[in-house]
């Protein structure tokens, strides 16, 4: 293959000889094209050489020197925080097809007492950043001003906003189908057998949290004929937390409900610890129902069924719409709508019967 050499891998593997058909096999392309990756020849989609520059990071081999090139230009990632682990997975995916264009992420998250929404961005344009990615930021939460946002595109600095549509903002928004997300947690319900079914969610002013509760109210006056008011009953607001989940049950649970459906997979865990805390079982006497299907969740006791949020296309949509928008190419500005997928695992199944 022209004689083309890949450095001496790192650690253990010092001694090993390196081989195209290797680093093919890991990037998932042709040895040709390795060759044309690590000879810096030209015609190789972005994309693609990522995964070959990928492989040889995997294999334990430094990068040759002719390979490192400077970035495109740094982009903002702006999260809540990183205990929920559905922030991390979507900040990786990001990160990946930010690295994929050749831009530098710069990851800023709010803490408690730490650095505001609108600090963080006055830092990050400090930095020059090329754009911005705003993760369930205050552009979800419907009694912020959105004038912020407004007046960072006047500025010139190209954004897109994660998880949370606000009509008074002109740009391009990512979120899952919450209100369907809602109702497909209802039906898997429904067949099983509940009757009686909650919500546990956040704060009506967050736009996730106002259509999952839409599609929740919906689904029950369709699938079981419940008045639209007297559903509302059924809904129990709280914090986005293990601790919020646990007392939204607990209230959920003194409404005779069988079946608890959570705004998050933390806020099911939390509803777990309360059924459990009552002495009763998960999900002989109440089944319950995540949504995110974040990396751990499938390890949990019993593994949680879930409605997943589809991250990857996600993620890769938001960094192709702000790609577009910092190449002077804007998309359409609206809102893209991804489906969410249920994960039927073993939190939920056939009530048990009537409980005291």
């Amino acid at each position: 293959m022209g004689g083309v050499t890949v450095p001496p891998p790192r650690g253990d593997a010092a001694h090993a000889v390196p081989r195209l058909a290797d680093l093919a096999l890991q990037a998932g392309v042709s040895e040709a094209t390795v060759s044309r990756v690590l000879n810096g020849k030209a015609g190789v989609a972005a994309t693609t050489r990522h995964r070959v520059l990928a492989a040889l990071d995997v294999l334990g081999y430094e990068r040759p020197v002719r390979l490192k090139r400077r970035s495109a230009g740094l982009v903002g990632l702006v999260i809540p925080e990183l205990t929920n682990p559905i922030f991390p997975a979507f900040a990786q995916v990001i990160e990946q097809v930010l690295a994929g264009h050749g831009y530098t992420p710069v990851l800023c998250t709010q803490m408690p007492g730490g650095a505001t929404e609108d600090e963080l961005v006055e830092q990050l344009e400090e930095r020059g950043v090329t754009g911005i990615v705003f993760l369930s930021g205050l552009h979800a939460d419907t009694s912020a001003d959105p004038s912020r946002y407004v007046h960072l595109a006047s500025r010139g600095v190209p954004f897109v906003l994660i998880n949370g549509f606000n009509e008074r903002v002109d740009a391009h928004f990512v979120s899952p189908d919450d209100r369907s997300a809602a109702r497909m947690a209802v039906r898997h319900l429904v067949e099983l057998g509940h009757e009686r079914i909650g919500l546990a969610v956040g704060p009506t002013r967050y736009v996730p949290s106002r259509r999952k509760a839409e599609g929740f109210t919906a689904a029950l006056h369709s699938l079981l004929g419940v008045p639209h008011e007297e559903a509302q009953h059924f809904i129990r607001r709280t914090l986005f937390s293990v601790e919020g989940g646990q007392v939204a049950a607990g209230a959920l649970l003194d409404a005779g409900c069988t079946g608890i459906v959570c705004g998050s997979d933390l806020m099911a865990l939390g509803a777990i610890r309360a059924v459990r805390g009552r002495g009763l079982d998960v999900p002989r006497d109440v089944s319950v129902v995540g949504f995110d299907d974040s990396p751990l969740i499938p390890f949990t006791d019993p593994p949680l069924t879930t409605v997943r949020q589809p991250v990857q296309a996600m993620a890769t949509a938001a960094v192709d719409a702000l790609i577009e928008e910092i190449d002077g190419n804007p998309v359409q500005r609206t809102e893209f709508v991804f489906q969410p997928e249920l994960v039927v695992r073993g939190s939920t199944g056939a009530p048990s019967g009537p409980r005291d």
